[in-house]
């Protein structure tokens, strides 16, 4: 793989346009731009008054406020807008509909209108839920996504997925909502610590798995540079990964076509491995990472790819210090897992379906899968099966 051997990519800030054109009304042009750089969260107070907003309120994660969103305060303030702060608990719990309740209640009395831009600042919780609160709230205002975990820079807070969990399954009620923009400075990702910044990992595999193979093999080749957070490298896959989700969103932005559904890679195992251990056992990138070993072996036991795929997916996780197999299922029967991607949102007319592998860089939506073909890859990631 000396092709992909290590380059220095350009570490200059830069500008991902998404466009969705005409694709929903109103307004006509939901096209918007996602902001990479470093040290950029004091310049979203500039970017919205050049738009045109005059009061913002933001909702971040209480472990962010110092320095993150502080600083995106500060920003807002010289840039000329009211702001008001909420602060939301860390931890997949707060997403959930009293978490919702309270801060449409905090709006409420905080005379929040349409013409307030609401500015999601963290990971992925804070980010689905403060999008769907502004998606709900006044029957939708506006908002900006700010954030400031891995996972949630090249994954969940570009495309307008927003939602809450219930206790039946993960992201089970939300909406699609469009924020107005994302702004993701790749500093905030030196304050993280290490098991937050590996769970981001592998998302970021899992768009070499499912799109493009070079850029796995860029990933195989420098795996060591990512874990020691080496700016060039961070810099390079969290705009790669974002070219590659705003790719995919534009072309089939609320999963009509099947397209958006290849993002689900390893998913569908993962939220139920989530939901059965109970939310905030496993971080949501750690059950990506079982769920899509578990994807491998499953397209592998119906004759998809052969072993040498599965290997070189495993050999990457493991070089990202990603888990493999955990112990956490343990004791969780295969029936309690299969009922949970039952309520799966991609399960159609109550069969199982799954992203699965073909090769290295390209992915399909497969229908019908059986349960004991589904239930033979859990032992894949469970422990005791080492044994």
């Amino acid at each position: 793989m000396t092709s992909n051997a290590w380059r220095q990519p350009n570490v200059d800030d830069c500008t991902i346009s998404l466009r969705l054109d005409g694709a929903g009304s109103p307004p006509p042009d939901r096209s918007y731009a996602i902001h990479v750089g470093s040290g950029t969260l004091g310049q979203l107070g500039s970017l919205l008054a050049a738009g045109g907003s005059r009061r913002a309120m933001v909702i971040a994660d209480a472990a962010v406020v110092d320095p993150h969103a502080t600083a995106v305060v500060t920003g807002l303030k010289q840039a000329g807008l009211e702001t008001d702060l909420l602060t939301v608990p860390s931890g997949e719990s707060s997403k959930s509909l009293a978490e919702a309740g309270r801060l449409w209640e905090s709006l409420a009395q905080l005379g929040i209108d349409r013409q307030t831009v609401v500015i999601a600042v963290g990971g992925g919780v804070v980010g689905d839920l403060a999008g769907f609160v502004a998606a709900g709230f006044a029957r939708g205002i506006p908002c900006w996504q700010v954030p400031t975990t891995l996972v949630a820079q090249v994954d969940s807070a570009i495309g307008g997925k927003t939602g809450i969990n219930l206790t039946a399954g993960k992201n089970l009620v939300g909406a699609f909502w469009q924020p107005q923009g994302v702004l993701a400075d790749i500093d905030t990702l030196a304050t993280l610590p290490d098991r937050e910044f590996t769970s981001g990992l592998a998302e970021v595999v899992k768009y070499g798995m499912i799109l493009d193979a070079e850029f796995f093999a860029w990933l195989e080749d420098n795996a060591t540079a990512i874990i020691n957070r080496e700016p060039p490298a961070i810099g390079h896959i969290v705009r790669r990964s974002a070219e590659l989700k705003a790719h995919v969103v534009e072309r089939d932005e609320r999963e009509q076509t099947g397209l958006r559904a290849c993002l689900n890679y390893g998913h569908t195992f993962a939220h139920a491995f989530e939901t059965a251990t109970g939310y905030g056992t496993l971080l949501h990138g750690e059950a990506v990472a079982l769920g899509m070993v578990a994807a491998a072996r499953l397209a592998y036991s119906l004759d998809r790819i052969d072993e040498a795929i599965v290997d070189r997916q495993y050999r990457l996780l493991e070089q990202l210090c990603l888990p493999v197999v955990t112990d956490t299922l343990a004791g969780i029967s295969d029936e309690t897992l299969l009922a949970i991607m039952a309520r799966d949102k991609k399960t159609l007319n109550g069969q199982l379906r799954f992203v699965l592998p073909n090769r290295i860089g390209q992915v399909e939506l497969v229908d019908g899968v059986s349960p004991a073909a589904a239930a033979g890859a859990f032992h894949a990631v469970r422990v005791q099966q080492l044994n």
